[in-house]
């Protein structure tokens, strides 16, 4: 279940602890006070009593950083890229060109792993000829 699933459901609350952030997102606590403190979090309410209290919006934003770690993004790109989210609507332009900039990234590793892919696929088939199996 993904971490919208989980935040907008007939379960979803409007105020998470770091804890339960933590066990929806798979983040450590420590990660998650480290991405506040470069600023790759948007600033987190505060109960009475000092406690962090995440929102649904930033558990939205945690997925979408998930997803650029998952591309390879550098963590400074992703905090310029945070910044400009917070800078506001005029900064689309360069949001847009860090996004296209990530993306052929992408792309190229893509095209890395289709050579690799066809690379390990050739020597599967070699070694099941020379074995006598079925290639695959």
């Amino acid at each position: 279940m993904s971490v919208t699933e989980t935040t907008t459901g007939p379960a979803a609350k409007d105020r998470y602890t770091i804890s339960e952030v933590a066990a929806l997102t798979g983040l450590t606590a420590h990660t998650l006070r480290w991405y506040e403190r470069i600023g790759l979090m948007p600033h987190v309410d505060r109960s009475h009593t000092g406690q962090r209290r995440f929102t649904r919006r930033d558990l939205d934003w945690l997925a979408f950083v998930g997803k650029l770690r998952l591309t390879g993004m550098p963590v400074a790109d992703m905090v310029r890229y945070a910044e400009l989210v917070r800078a506001g609507e005029h900064t689309h332009a360069e949001r847009q060109a860090l996004l296209e900039s990530t993306r052929r990234d992408v792309l190229n590793r893509i095209a890395e792993l289709q050579d690799t892919l066809a690379v390990l696929d050739f020597k599967i088939t070699h070694y099941g000829k020379l074995s006598g199996g079925t290639p695959t």
